[in-house]
């Protein structure tokens, strides 16, 4: 099989009259997600678990076993070893990643050389580690069965003799302003994974990319919309689609998936958006009428931005006074707003959990 060689960009040929009728339908609903995002005081605390199940699920994709409250929990010590940790880990890289990126598209925009930044996050002491974190290939590789010829490959991605080039036209359309900006996104991640740049991780760098891109071009207020949901739940179609670009040109087959995806993902995130913002409104309320202190909203803020803690770590980063915190933690737990993970025992403290935000986070809960 002979290595790939993508389309120029801007595409020409699109079935634009097809196409478009599903752009109105997905910009209507990002555009919903989008107000909701305007009107949250603080979207990086308050929306900090769904930045956490993006990690989780777009990991999954790549055959990562790990859920958000595993990860949360191994963040407050409960998992120190074992392939689970291993796991975790590159989840938490990937979520690194994503802070990373949210500050730098604050001032500059996306370039190859933020890629490769990203790309070192991703890998750093994780599995992958050994394959140059931060560089682009140099060697032609292809993607098949394990240990599969290259002749009996499923994909070839592009010459590394080549790939500079193509790298710095799909730089360049990235500055454009093609016909819609999520038509363009569409493509942008598309061209992303067919070019395979990386020797690991192409696919949760071209996922990062997505509210990167939207952001850049100013469809978002915060680079905070997350697709793997949708993507892993429609794993299959997914890669299929990506392959049907390789080996048909099948270009507006992956983009009226894509655009579905938007619009059904858009949807999704809307409803648990407005339940976090519905659960955060209900507990400034319960929260002060529990504790009559002036450090409520101070609680709930870390609740939102840590839903598993040790104990400790509250007392020691609310700036609460010793006293009131652990008073507090006292009513929240008595009320069973907080659940206990890992009772104290000796020089360990306890570990807790806020499970009703967790739950909306991975997604169980009524609309």
């Amino acid at each position: 099989m002979k290595p790939y060689i993508p389309d120029d960009l801007p595409l020409q040929g699109l079935d634009y009259q097809t196409l478009f009728a599903l752009v109105g339908e997905a910009n209507a609903e990002l555009a919903r997600y989008d107000g909701l995002l305007q009107g949250i005081p603080n979207p990086a605390v308050m929306l900090s678990p769904l930045t956490t199940q993006e990690a989780v699920l777009s990991s999954k994709i790549e055959g990562t076993q790990a859920t958000v409250d595993e990860v949360l929990a191994q963040e407050a010590g409960l998992i120190r070893e074992g392939e689970k940790y291993k796991d975790i880990q590159e989840i938490s890289n990937y979520r690194q990643a994503l802070f990373y990126a949210s500050e730098h598209l604050k001032a500059y925009p996306v370039r190859l050389g933020f890629i490769r930044e990203l790309h070192k996050i991703l890998l750093d002491s994780v599995r992958g580690q050994d394959k140059t974190p931060g560089a682009f290939r140099k060697d032609q590789n292809w993607i098949g069965s394990a240990g599969c010829a290259i002749e009996d490959a499923s994909f070839v991605p592009p010459d590394p003799l080549q790939l500079e080039g193509f790298l710095q036209a799909w730089e360049a359309y990235l500055d454009i302003d093609d016909s819609d900006f999520l038509l363009q996104v569409a493509v942008v991640h598309a061209q992303f994974e067919l070019l395979h740049p990386f020797k690991d991780g192409n696919g949760r760098i071209g996922r990062i990319l997505i509210p990167l891109f939207l952001y850049q071009k100013k469809a978002l207020s915060e680079p905070m919309f997350y697709l793997s949901e949708y993507l892993e739940a429609n794993r299959e179609e997914y890669y299929q689609r990506l392959k049907a670009i390789s080996e048909q040109g099948d270009w507006n087959g992956w983009i009226a998936f894509f655009l579905t995806a938007i619009r059904v993902q858009a949807k999704q995130n809307s409803a648990r958006v407005r339940a976090i913002m519905a659960l955060y409104e209900a507990m400034k309320v319960r929260v002060h009428a529990l504790t009559h202190s002036q450090y409520s909203l101070h609680t709930i803020d870390w609740l939102f931005s840590t839903p598993v803690f040790r104990s400790v770590d509250f007392v020691n980063h609310t700036e609460i006074p010793r006293p009131t915190a652990q008073r507090i933690i006292k009513l929240l737990k008595d009320n069973e707003i907080l659940q206990v993970v890992r009772p104290a025992r000796g020089q360990q403290s306890a570990i807790l959990a806020f499970p009703e935000l967790i739950s909306i986070a991975e997604g169980r809960f009524e609309v």
